[in-house]
């Protein structure tokens, strides 16, 4: 049973959610926290590190885009005891003062490791592009992924390849960086950010 189901209309942003929560899923929810409830898959232990919830900052900048932005984001690395883990990103567009804007990117996915450690990861973006990923750990928290495949709808912007680098820094934040072919341009930075851990 729904426990709040506010007028889907109306967006709200606090403690009321215009996304319900139902009790009575049959299955259990997603874990975001190691060592309590379910259990990690052992084929997703090169992945452990980043189980959880991340928010903070970053920095949007390539040609096409007129200049540099600031954004927030939020990124979900959870798991249900299967050999991969679910993936979500969100992200709001801010101001030179900090203050949000409006939503921004969206990108859902799964990230699964094989026998040999090797990732593969699946992602979708809600501006029409689906991406497959591959790579490997470069450390014990630092992970590389290059494109193999881009797919793209009719009116999604020009893509023609993407890498990534995500890691553990020091003080235990989540720090990232992405490459993007966009536009007929060749790769260049497009996205840096520094994530901290708000769960798990």
């Amino acid at each position: 049973m729904s426990q709040t189901s506010p007028d889907a209309d109306t967006p709200q942003v606090g403690a009321k959610a215009t996304l319900p929560w139902f009790a009575d899923l049959p299955i259990a929810q997603d874990a975001v926290k190691l060592g309590e409830g379910i259990e990690l898959h052992p084929q997703c232990e090169p992945l452990a590190p980043l189980v959880g919830v991340w928010r903070g900052e970053g920095l949007a900048q390539y040609p096409s885009l007129l200049g540099e932005f600031r954004y927030g984001q939020q990124i979900t690395f959870a798991h249900d005891g299967r050999p991969f883990l679910v993936y979500e990103a969100r992200a709001w567009l801010l101001n030179h003062s900090g203050e949000v804007l409006r939503p921004a990117a969206r990108e859902v996915g799964w990230w699964r490791v094989d026998e040999d450690e090797t990732i593969e990861v699946v992602l979708a973006h809600m501006f029409g592009i689906c991406e497959i990923y591959y790579g490997g750990r470069t450390g014990e928290r630092a992970w590389e992924l290059e494109s193999d495949t881009i797919a793209r709808t009719d009116t999604a912007r020009e893509t023609t390849a993407a890498a990534r680098l995500y890691g553990i820094v020091e003080n235990g934040d989540l720090a990232y960086a992405e490459e993007r072919a966009l536009r007929g341009l060749p790769m260049q930075p497009h996205l840096s950010a520094q994530l901290t851990r708000i769960a798990g």
